[in-house]
């Protein structure tokens, strides 16, 4: 098979921007190509035009293009024109393009197009209780209506995405996966009382319920400590750095406790989960995070927002806590029973390994996302 992937983000020295949808569609291309299958992947907005390969993987940039009208429409032509030369010419058999923003709206492949919901910005503005723009839902409507086929990583994503746009559409649900052998538990010393906050600094994740949460862990263990690995987000309401919404939101205590680092490289986030005691991702709005599969990955106890999604990948009492981030207190309590309990906090972390070893592996996801695109180029 040659399957190809139109994506704005990929984990690459020569793309400027990756995050999980990057992350995820690596995974499967490695998996993909080490199947013995031919995988091509078009990354738009790019700062250049450019070919080259990668683990196995053919990838083109493909610049973006500013046009004096029409470039919402203009920039997805060329973008459809350059694609369709390469499936032509190189005999790729399905195409799969994210939900985000709908950039496949207005756009005609010469193969079958396949849709992945990681979530779109209506479902994310849905799950925030925030408006969206028209134009924004408009794109993602009009591109998953003209998708051939539709796939979701998650249960919750998928029903939640078809009441948003009222589609009657067959989603076929698969869960992102994870390499375990990439995020094992690396033997280092773990450092008593520490916490970690990995991801993007934005109100969506629960970083600003996360500063009232450790103001009351500060109350009851002043020796714990907060680590914040993640690029800084202007938040959307206050237009102000999340980072400093977060730090006023601290105690005078609680913030002498809480060491933030800014973009760090991929390979070293591996390191700060494995040194830490406690892994807190207290999320509103997710699909299904790969931050979650790699802390549990790393045998690591989490306590994690409660929400749709979460059900799915965790399970409460046995990988770890699921709280309400709202619930200040009862999410604190749970911390620190982790920091309190050694013993309860591996055997989390043991539970947790074995959950992604038995159901997240990328080996066994990757075999259903291959069944997945041999049923689509059978019916085609």
């Amino acid at each position: 098979m040659h399957i190809a992937f139109l994506t704005s983000e990929y984990p690459h020295a020569k793309i400027s921007n990756s995050a999980g949808i990057g992350t995820s569609i690596k995974n499967l291309a490695v998996t993909l190509v080490n199947k013995g299958n031919i995988v091509t992947v078009f990354i738009y907005g790019t700062d250049c035009n450019d070919v080259f390969e990668d683990s196995g993987i053919i990838i083109h940039k493909i610049t973006y293009k500013k046009y004096k009208f029409l470039s919402w429409y203009l920039y997805r032509k060329q973008l459809e024109t350059y694609i369709n030369k390469i499936i032509k010419n190189d005999q790729i058999d399905i195409l799969e393009a994210p939900d985000w923003t709908g950039i496949t709206a207005f756009m005609k492949f010469k193969c079958p197009l396949l849709i992945r919901l990681h979530g779109t910005d209506a479902y994310f503005c849905n799950l925030e209780g925030r408006k969206q723009k028209w134009k924004n839902y408009f794109f993602e409507k009009k591109a998953l209506k003209s998708a051939d086929y539709i796939t979701a990583v998650s249960e919750f994503t998928a029903k939640k995405t078809a009441e948003i746009f009222k589609l009657h559409k067959t989603i076929k649900v698969i869960y992102n996966g994870i390499d375990i052998h990439n995020f094992s538990n690396l033997k280092v010393e773990v450092v008593k009382n520490s916490i970690l906050y990995f991801g993007s600094m934005i109100r969506k994740k629960g970083v600003l319920e996360l500063a009232y949460i450790f103001n009351e862990v500060i109350n009851k263990k002043p020796s714990s400590n907060l680590i914040l690995v993640g690029k800084d987000v202007i938040d959307i309401f206050e237009k102000k750095s999340t980072v400093q919404l977060f730090m006023n939101r601290l105690s005078k205590e609680a913030k002498k406790k809480v060491i933030y680092k800014s973009e760090v490289p991929y390979s070293d986030v591996k390191q700060y989960i494995a040194n830490t005691s406690v892994i807190v991702l207290p999320s509103f709005a997710e699909a299904f995070p790969m931050t979650w599969l790699e802390a549990m990955s790393m045998e690591k106890a989490l306590v994690t927002s409660n929400i749709g999604w979460a059900n799915e990948l965790m399970i409460n009492g046995k990988t770890g806590f699921m709280e309400n981030p709202k619930a200040h207190q009862l999410y604190a309590d749970k911390i620190l029973q982790l920091l309190n309990n050694q013993k309860l906090n591996s055997a989390f972390g043991k539970k947790a390994k074995q959950r992604i070893e038995t159901s997240f592996s990328q080996d066994l996801i990757g075999k259903q996302n291959i069944e997945f695109f041999k049923s689509i180029i059978k019916d085609k």
